[in-house]
């Protein structure tokens, strides 16, 4: 089983002081913040499918970004990015697809017409889901986020040819961890509720998931998380 501690050493983020890597030669750079769900989802791609050494992971500090991010690499100066055969790409959900249809490895979306229909339909409802739930978790009101995390239950009795969304693992795995792995540990320690009661597909879908190291090398630290949660919003509710 992967733990955290295969994690491969990861380079120190880039902060203003840093100057730029040789932009545009020839080599594919994935931007990342290693905070960000978004971001993640691709590196997560990028790793599943071993591009490695094909695509460079460039770590940016969003708290103290280098003005050249924005000036010469990506003018929306948000992560991710990846810059690919002279151009820079955005939007997470798009990149993953462009990583996977452009890149050799695992294809990581089904070509079964039933599968890529749902699968489709999962990762259109991504953002209502992560919206859903952290506006529950941000207010306060837990229990409001149950009908999100029912969509996942439900959505995980789809297929039953495996404990993944569109029964092996796939895009919309990877679409949709990044976000469950940051609510479930506030759920837990802030409020106290844990959003894989009475949910067992849920469960074993994070207790697989977590097996992947493609994953677990792009995972925070729980404690970490929370103390994020906590020092954002908790000390806001209070003040």
């Amino acid at each position: 089983m992967a733990t955290l501690s295969v994690q491969a050493v990861r380079p120190p983020p880039l902060t203003s002081t840093s100057d730029p890597p040789p932009l545009f030669d020839g080599t594919t750079r994935l931007y990342i913040s290693y905070s960000c769900p978004y971001a993640q989802r691709v590196w997560i791609t990028r790793n599943y499918k071993r591009l490695q050494d094909k695509i460079k992971l460039v770590p940016i500090d969003l708290q103290d970004r280098p003005a050249w991010y924005k000036e010469k690499v990506y003018p929306e100066n948000k992560v991710p990015s990846l810059e690919h055969n002279g151009k820079v790409l955005g939007e997470s959900l798009d990149l993953i697809k462009y990583v996977d249809a452009n890149f050799e490895g695992t294809t990581l979306f089904p070509a079964d017409p039933a599968k890529k229909e749902f699968g489709e339909q999962l990762l259109s409802h991504v953002d209502t889901f992560n919206n859903d739930a952290s506006s529950s978790l941000k207010g306060g009101v837990v229990q409001q986020a149950s009908s999100a995390f029912e969509y996942l239950e439900n959505a995980l009795g789809k297929f039953d040819d495996g404990p993944f969304f569109l029964g092996q693992f796939s895009l919309v795995d990877i679409a949709y961890i990044p976000f469950v792995e940051r609510f479930q540990p506030v759920s837990v320690d802030v409020f106290k509720h844990d959003i894989t009661e009475g949910r067992p597909k849920l469960a074993t879908w994070i207790e697989e998931v977590n097996k992947i190291d493609a994953y677990t090398e792009t995972k925070l630290d729980p404690q970490e998380i929370v103390d994020r949660f906590k020092k954002r919003y908790l000390v806001l509710r209070i003040s």
